[in-house]
């Protein structure tokens, strides 16, 4: 009786799965025609038949326990562990690719954009103007498109990863099983005796474990991205809202995390956080992560840029570190963000905060990310940003932020 209740169990868990992926292959449609004749379409018409190879997967599943077809099993639940591995992985970088493409695109929408201004007059107040209209398009814009591919990816990793845990269940069922067998048949008929010795069952109990582990901690990583994103787009909130200040830096350093990873030209970046308690301040969330975006990612570059000059010695005995502490001053939060990159000339630090001034070379960026954090926190949230640069030692950002708007 126990027994056709399990299985009943198992069918009704297997026929839900089915439906999850039936559902994310259609919801992917609408993806695949929002890229059609557009770069990363393939790749998500193969994410599709993936899919769908997973889903005749599950109904072949369906068909083996109804049938009680258990010698297929085990080959069945392997092939399940090995597609979602590559499920997961396509997902991460058909998420990244598209990424990137969003962001080369707006680069070059506003190299275009540059290009069209015609006379001085016009050009200082059309910087302005677009400062402010391309920071509100931008982040709705990107906020949207962010937003609707971590609820894409969100969907089929939750599948995978609430499955896990039954996956896990029933193997250890299994494997309590095989004991229990070896237990009371300990000399087993030959034939099978030589499969186990084929099969070296001891590893493969072993490495099952932590097969399982791994892909439970992957699916753990990839919804924590997922919820970072969220947290950076901030769709959900109100445009004005009591919000943890840690929360959106600690998004925003998750989604830049790649960056900080070591490269051909330098060793890894490290980071150092000295948060103290703050209250919850009232401002624009999505707005600040952007500004804590601009500011992170040019203490990235200019470390990038101070490494290219140093040789292996140099680099050995200054890694590149950034520095962000958090404290309240009076009636404000205050956010100093430091790094030991390049640091900025005397002769144009007082440039930074202008629209489209920029140092770097054509491709590397718009010029305008310093221009729109001094936008969104001095005339957007009354607060305060200054920066103080050493050449080639030490560049810090101090941003003040009101508690109370």
């Amino acid at each position: 009786m126990s027994f056709d209740i399990l299985l009943i169990f198992s069918l009704l868990l297997i026929a839900l799965g089915a439906g999850f992926m039936l559902l994310s292959i259609v919801k992917s449609q609408n993806i695949l025609d929002l890229l059609k004749k557009q770069s990363g379409y393939l790749a998500w018409k193969i994410l599709r038949f993936l899919m769908c190879f997973f889903l005749v997967g599950y109904c072949l599943a369906l068909f083996l326990l109804i049938n009680q077809q258990w010698q297929l099993l085990p080959i069945l639940i392997g092939l399940v562990f090995c597609l979602g591995s590559l499920f997961v992985l396509l997902n991460v970088n058909i998420y990244h690719y598209t990424f990137q493409q969003l962001l080369a695109t707006r680069v070059s929408q506003e190299v275009y954009r540059q290009a069209q201004i015609a006379t001085e007059t016009a050009l200082i107040e059309l910087q302005r103007t677009q400062a402010k209209l391309i920071q509100s398009e931008k982040m709705s814009s990107l906020g949207q498109t962010v937003a609707g591919i971590a609820h894409e990816i969100n969907n089929p990793v939750s599948f995978v990863h609430g499955n896990l845990r039954y996956i896990e269940q029933y193997t250890q069922v299994m494997l309590h099983l095989i004991e229990l067998y070896h237990q009371y048949l300990p000399h087993p008929p030959t034939e099978i005796q030589a499969e186990l010795d084929a099969i070296d069952l001891d590893f493969i109990k072993q490495d099952m474990t932590k097969i399982l582990h791994s892909m439970n901690a992957g699916t753990t990583r990839i919804k924590n991205i997922v919820l970072s994103l969220r947290n950076f787009s901030s769709l959900d909130r109100a445009e004005i809202k009591e919000v943890d200040i840690h929360e959106g830096i600690d998004s925003t350093l998750l989604i830049l995390s790649h960056r900080l990873n070591a490269t051909s030209t330098r060793p890894q970046i490290s980071l150092v956080k000295d948060y103290e308690a703050l209250p919850k301040v009232e401002c624009n969330a999505g707005q600040l992560n952007q500004a804590f975006m601009n500011i992170l990612a040019n203490a990235i570059d200019a470390i990038d840029e101070q490494s290219v000059t140093q040789n292996k010695n140099q680099l050995a005995s200054n890694l590149g570190e950034i520095t962000i502490r958090t404290s309240i001053v009076n009636q404000f939060v205050q956010i100093a963000i430091a790094d030991n990159g390049c640091g900025i000339p005397e002769s144009i630090q007082g440039e930074i905060f202008n629209p489209f001034f920029t140092t770097k070379q054509i491709g590397q960026g718009t010029g305008m990310g310093l221009s729109i954090s001094y936008h969104i926190i001095c005339e957007q949230h009354r607060g305060q940003i200054n920066c103080l640069s050493t050449p080639g030692k030490l560049t810090e950002f101090t941003i003040l932020i009101p508690i109370k708007m």
